[in-house]
């Protein structure tokens, strides 16, 4: 990455070095070195001998090897996130109207000029978008706040040593600072010794929300302004196009420790913090606009706002604080705002998100009409006017998220108690679809006041009164209802009658329903992708669901889920999966009239549907590059790509350029080239290559003995062990096996020995036949032309390169006795390589030198991170092996940190 990485990233080592050889570890440290200069030619014989070196080492010596090592990687991450920034920063520099940053929003919004689009055009598609992102727990994420607020620290430190002249006495007090926080570092658990509670996963996504993202989204909304402005000339007002969303404390799908009070008491910590960043944010707002109406004339719509005010809070100027406020109309009325703000949750005149707005936009309209519009514009007040549009009282909208099998056993349970239906469960799909239909349009409550449920129904219909209550606060502060594992149309019926039950559903007097939220299916593995078309069909034209649909302005969010369904197909049978769902998914919604918004779940890996989010986008179907658009950010993600407001910054622009030059708009179209994602011969193509690539996957994982080799050399029994999150890894709980295995641990566990199967495994196997016939052209020209292939084949290769074959064949030197599974890794990989580089025409990853060079920097002592593991593995003997599994959890930390990955 440069200079500058190197420069950023010897400061901090040199400060690490410093602190350990305080410490007393410098023979640590310097056995650290000399692993890592064995694993850099990584020879049978060098490797040998570095494993015998590990060998001998005592667990002790073990440990502070392994705390050393995981935090060399913590400030090799930060000195890589300061490089991108610092990178970013110097493009912004170089650009110019004309030629304006790649990927950012000035950049598509020139592009749509240069491609005829009219200022009418981009504004229409900009009311139109509407991208949010939505923060999820991890139940691998390996990170705890108080580790990121002091890698936060340490980057603060080094943009002042490297963009600050500084006196040398400056100068040794910064490089003390640093050493005291590395110190602090190395001395700190990186795992924790209790298992998370919820509420604290809350505050850990709070902490990105209320920190890197509040100060980000301004500065988005800024960019839109400038480039509307550099192209257009235009200086208006720019719609809200970023909001977000969480399923921290309401994902209830497999954690039980998501309980209805575990709802309550997030939305309220939500709404806590919102109120309080945005009084203080008012403060700013107060100092700023100091006009005395004896210099700046006042609307009479805001001297009328006032009077009303000060008849509510008769107080509001009392005291020698604020009679100086007498001739300064504006101080008045934030001053009023704050009180306004005081009063929630105590009984008095109640204040909303839409008149926070009304109250900032009146704010602004008597700025305007004085002639001091720059105040309004630019800096605190417009800054605060698109962070209450966007966070609201509520920070971001709760989703909630359940299985719908435990749906189906409330709805079961409630219809036994009315002595509706004894035998709910036996009862054909047809059979449920009309007897629920039935229960929706009758008045009355399945069951009635003060009646005893039993327990799956009570859980059920607490959660969603919990979601009523929340809503009657503040609408807002609640998104969608998520169906986990949707496979028919009565899942979705069932999860209404539920909300009917609580309050949340209505049907009025002329027939028509009110509904407070959207009910989402969520279609996960391999077969329900491929029905999904069909079972929306059924829906679109299910009379009682056309009425659902109506009270929800026509919209219907899908989520689609890219984990299971690689864990259930394999690589590539899931991504076409997913990529013809969406296509199919988008026409039928068209054909019916419904209004889209697909929300993908995609993780941090190339397994789970990770990489670039803005390639993601223009890789789509054409006609699912919809300018409303949901996506997951999830544990290690979340921690990169928010880490700094920079780097959230870019990763935003990047996504609103995607959707703006994606998003085929009424008759201005995409300006963005899409070959034909309908083509029949490729479609005929890709159904083969992805049906003998599940084949080859299936293979592996339905081999006889695979589960107990998967057991025995990763270390899936410490990831299920790992006291890091709230969410069991299996949703059955108990005993962890294949089929119960959640997909992120199950990705998590490959990652950490280093093959990444569920990035490329059946690929090699599934093109070689499709290769052999021209040697590759026709498949070389799909490259080039085809973003989806393309993107498939990219991410493979990215895959394959993080793969260390001879790190993977020590760890299934674990289990002699299957070792031909290793074997059959070991041929799959070669395949996949063979087949990635004839389609590319080059060596894995030549094209992307920058990306090449960053993880063979970090493979040496990455590979060290493993031989320890390795090692530890074979001496934990049994669980009651407590401090040995204690080395193993830091162990995974480390790698985990190496490889900036937890699944």
């Amino acid at each position: 990455m440069g200079t500058y990485h190197e420069t950023t990233f010897r400061l901090l080592l040199d400060s690490l070095e410093r602190v350990v050889d305080r410490a007393g570890l410098g023979d640590v440290w310097a056995k650290a070195d000399r692993a890592a200069a064995g694993c850099a030619e990584p020879t049978d014989a060098a490797l040998a001998h570095v494993q015998a070196e590990i060998a001998s080492l005592s667990d002790a010596e073990i440990g502070k090897l392994l705390a050393a090592l995981t935090l060399r990687f913590h400030l090799a991450n930060k000195a890589e996130q300061l490089t991108i920034v610092n990178i970013n920063r110097q493009r912004e520099r170089d650009a110019t109207p004309a030629a304006p940053k790649p990927e950012s929003i000035a950049d598509a919004i020139r592009r749509l000029k240069d491609a005829g689009r009219s200022l009418e055009d981009v504004l229409t598609l900009l009311d139109q978008i509407d991208i949010q992102p939505t923060l999820t727990a991890h139940p691998t994420e390996a990170r705890r706040r108080t580790v990121l607020r002091k890698q936060q620290a340490i980057a603060g430190i080094v943009k002042r040593v490297t963009e600050t002249p500084l006196t040398p006495a400056e100068m040794r007090r910064e490089q003390a600072h640093l050493d005291q926080i590395v110190q602090t570092l190395l001395g700190t658990d990186d795992v924790r010794t209790e298992r998370l509670r919820v509420l604290e996963e809350v505050r850990n996504g709070l902490y990105f929300l209320t920190g890197t993202l509040w100060n980000a989204i301004p500065s988005v909304h800024d960019d839109i302004r400038d480039a509307l402005e550099q192209a257009y000339g235009y200086t208006g007002d720019l719609p809200v196009i970023l909001r977000y969303r969480s399923w921290i404390g309401g994902d209830r799908d497999g954690n039980p420790r998501v309980t209805p009070e575990v709802t309550r008491d997030t939305l309220a910590l939500m709404r806590r913090e919102a109120i309080k960043l945005h009084s203080d944010a008012l403060w700013k707002v107060r100092d700023h606009l100091s006009f005395s109406d004896r210099r700046v004339a006042v609307s009479d719509e805001l001297r009328e706002s006032i009077e009303a005010d000060l008849a509510a809070f008769p107080d509001l100027l009392e005291g020698d604080d604020h009679r100086h406020l007498a001739h300064e109309p504006y101080r008045v009325k934030i001053h009023a705002m704050q009180a306004r703000l005081e009063t929630l949750g105590t009984g008095e005149p109640r204040y909303s998100t839409a008149a926070m707005i009304a109250d900032l936009e009146l704010l602004a309209r008597s700025l305007k009409a004085a002639g001091v519009s720059d105040a309004m514009t630019r800096g605190p007040l417009a800054d605060q006017l698109i962070r209450t549009r966007t966070f609201g009282l509520h920070m971001a909208a709760l989703d909630v998220r359940q299985h719908s099998e435990r749906h189906g056993a409330a709805v079961a349970q409630l219809l036994r108690l009315a002595r509706v239906s004894d035998g709910y469960e036996t009862l054909s799909e047809s059979e449920r679809i009309a007897l629920l239909s039935d229960e929706l349009r009758s008045p009355r409550p399945l069951a009635g006041p003060g009646v005893e449920l039993p327990d799956e129904a009570a859980d059920a219909l607490a959660t969603f009164r919990a979601v009523r209550e929340a809503c009657s606060i503040d609408p807002e502060s609640i998104g969608s209802v998520i169906v986990s594992m949707t496979h028919e149309v009565s899942d979705l019926l069932e999860t209404l009658v539920l909300l009917k039950e609580a309050g949340l559903v209505r049907m009025d007097e002329s027939g028509k329903i009110q509904s407070d939220v959207d009910v989402v299916p969520l279609f996960e593995t391999v077969d329900d992708l491929q029905r999904s078309s069909s079972l929306m069909e059924s829906l679109y034209t299910n009379d009682i669901y056309r009425l659902q649909l109506e009270a929800r302005s026509g919209l219907q969010e899908i989520m689609l889920g890219y984990s299971d369904s690689n864990k259930d197909g394999g690589y590539v049978m899931a991504n076409w999966s997913l990529h013809k769902a969406q296509a199919q998914l988008c026409a039928s919604a068209a054909q019916h009239g419904v209004t889209l918004r697909l929300f993908h779940g995609r993780g941090g890996t190339v397994g789970r549907g990770g990489g670039r989010t803005n390639k993601a986008i223009l890789a789509a179907p054409e006609n699912a590059r919809l300018p409303r658009l949901r996506f997951t950010e999830q544990g290690e993600v979340i921690s990169f790509r928010y880490a700094l407001p920079d780097i959230a910054r870019r990763l935003l622009e990047q996504v609103v350029n995607a959707v703006l030059l994606g998003s085929p708009s009424g008759d201005a179209g995409s300006p963005v080239a899409h070959a034909s994602a309908t083509d029949p011969s490729r479609t005929t193509l890709m159904d083969r290559v992805a049906k003998q690539s599940m084949a080859a996957y299936r293979g592996l994982v339905d081999r006889d003995g695979f589960w107990d080799w998967f057991a025995r050399v990763t270390p899936i029994d410490q990831i299920s062990g790992l006291p890091i999150a709230s969410r069991p890894v299996s949703r059955a709980g108990g005993v962890v096996g294949l089929d119960n295995l959640r997909a992120i641990p199950w990705v998590f566990a490959w990652t950490q020995i280093r093959a990444n199967v569920p990035g490329w495994l059946g690929l090699g196997t599934a093109l070689e036949p499709e290769i052999q016939p021209d040697g590759g052209a026709s498949l070389r020209t799909l490259y080039e032309e085809w973003p989806f292939f393309t993107t498939l084949i990219d991410n493979a290769e990215l895959e394959l390169v993080r793969t260390r074959s001879h790190l993977v064949s020590r760890y299934a030197s674990l289990d002699p006795e299957h070792s031909a599974i290793g074997t059959m890794i070991e041929a799959e990989r070669a395949k996949a390589e063979r087949a990635v580089t004839t389609i590319t025409g080059t060596g894995l990853l030549e094209s992307r030198p920058a990306v090449r060079r960053s993880i063979d920097a970090r493979n040496p002592y990455a590979d060290v991170l493993n031989l320890l593991q390795i090692e530890l593995l074979s001496r934990v003997a049994s669980e009651s092996d407590v401090d040995r599994r204690r080395l193993l959890f830091l162990s995974i930390n480390g790698v985990a940190a190496a490889l900036q990955s937890t699944g």
